[in-house]
């Protein structure tokens, strides 16, 4: 039915361009309705990713009325809405881009069968990756299950090119009600943090791709030298975008490509982080369980301890190790955390203090903005030791030994601890006015002591490590 008005369930593809479901639909002449929908699964995400998603989807809705269009909004279970809007509009068609999550997949699939049971064509589009999961295999038809092999087989792949933005977008004739952003209050969990989050942040398609313009220009020849060190302006800072298709995967490939191919030396590393992202959602889409259980069933039997007073002084950025307490902080003021402090402060946790990497991996997904389910379920049972092609659990980072390589003049912890700064800048002024007041932090006490000594805390984790061995 060509003639009817065609739904666009928007998810996270918050942008115009490199947008293979947007570019269909715009080419096809049908009236199209892009809907968000507030359902169960989105309610539930953190509180940091909740308030940047709606943050993304007020600039995306003025992206697509400056093509003609509107984001319509509504509020309930999927399935629901799409039927309940599909019948006001007379709607021929409901499309979206996929998700590869657990969750997002049983109920994409219960909605496209549903929808076409109601004689409604359900279609599901690429758009959040480079490769789908399912179309890279092993020799033997199977999955990788290690980095190294997956890039190897992918590096030379053809990627589309990415899609231009459309230019207009054909209206219905009436466009459908529509929930006010503002009336969900999607930032109600942020509390007072989310005024000290929000200079940090880069929302919407254009900042995306001045991010890229910029890194591409400059810090990408020195990437694999100076990327780990979480003082310096050496990385792309992407993640957020990526993690609200802000910006699409194909046009970051591309463009890095073209500099490599131009003689930067760092580019062909920033395309193998952007594939080991794609690694995870490998890993994600062929074992989902990998965001709730021990990837290898063998760590089942470790004695990872649950959440524990430790483990809070972890979430307080009060352990007394400055890699990690400044890591920590750099969370709660900025929304994110360099990806070298974030390898720290997950070894900390599940070695030297022998904590489930459940209790940190639910505490990022509550307090980062660029949260994203495959790449923070992948970094935490590969730091864990866990999980698929994992750090050796002997392998154990020092957080004294770290700071002293990749933080050499003290810059990044000074920025964000004020007990170790004189006089303290914002960003370490800024933590104390972005965790909760509960918390009862004092910026004029001293800095804590070691919570624990890092020899003996390594000497454990390894003797637990030995025995599990047996």
């Amino acid at each position: 039915m060509p003639d009817t008005p065609l739904i666009l369930w928007v998810r996270r593809d918050l942008r115009l361009s490199d947008n293979p479901m947007l570019a269909q639909a715009a080419r096809s002449g049908r009236a199209v309705v892009p809907v968000f929908i507030l359902d169960p699964e989105t309610e539930n995400l953190g509180a940091a990713a909740k308030w940047r998603l709606g943050l993304g989807l007020a600039q995306f809705a003025r992206a697509l009325e400056g093509i003609g269009s509107r984001l319509i909004l509504r509020r309930g279970p999927a399935l629901e809405v799409l039927r309940e809007l599909s019948a006001q509009l007379g709607a021929g068609a409901v499309h979206w881009a996929r998700l590869y999550d657990g969750p997002a997949k049983t109920r994409d699939t219960q909605v496209k069968s549903a929808l076409r049971d109601d004689g409604i064509d359900a279609q599901s589009h690429p758009g959040h990756l480079l490769f789908e999961p399912w179309t890279v295999e092993t020799g033997q038809g199977g999955y990788y299950k290690v980095y190294s092999a997956f890039w190897r087989n992918v590096k030379n792949r053809e990627v589309p090119p990415p899609l231009a933005a459309p230019t207009q977008m054909q209206p219905p004739e009436v466009w459908p009600d529509s929930d006010r952003l503002e009336d969900w209050q999607m930032g109600r969990a942020m509390n007072r943090g989310a005024a000290v989050v929000s200079p940090h942040l880069g929302v919407g398609e254009g900042v995306a791709q001045t991010r890229l313009a910029d890194f591409l220009e400059g810090p990408v020849m020195r990437y694999k030298e100076r990327r780990d060190f979480p003082a310096e302006e050496a990385t792309s800072r992407l993640s957020e975008n990526l993690t609200y298709g802000e910006i699409g995967p194909r046009s970051i490939w591309h463009a890095a490509y073209r500099v490599m191919h131009d003689g930067s030396a760092g580019a062909e590393h920033f395309l193998k982080e952007l594939v080991w992202r794609e690694f995870a959602y490998h890993l994600l889409h062929h074992s989902p369980h990998i965001t709730t259980q021990n990837w290898r069933e063998e760590w089942d039997e470790f004695p990872w301890r649950d959440d524990n007073a430790d483990a809070e002084r972890w979430r307080r950025g009060m352990t007394g190790e400055p890699f990690v307490d400044a890591a920590m902080r750099e969370m709660y003021v900025t929304g994110t955390m360099h990806n070298r402090a974030r390898m720290i402060v997950a070894s900390y946790l599940t070695k030297h203090l022998m904590t489930d990497w459940r209790v940190g991996l639910r505490w990022f997904e509550d307090c980062l903005i660029d949260w994203d389910p495959a790449s923070n379920a992948m970094g935490w049972q590969w730091a864990a030791g866990s999980g698929p092609d994992a750090a050796p659990y002997f392998r154990v980072f020092n957080p004294e030994t770290q700071i002293k390589k990749f933080d050499p003049k003290a810059h990044y912890r000074h920025r964000f601890i004020a007990e170790l700064a004189s006089p303290p800048g914002p960003d370490a002024r800024g933590f104390f006015d972005a965790v909760p007041k509960a918390w009862g932090l004092d910026m004029q006490a001293r800095y804590p002591d070691p919570l624990v000594d890092l020899s003996v805390g390594r000497n454990r984790a390894l003797e637990a490590y030995a025995a599990r061995r047996g």
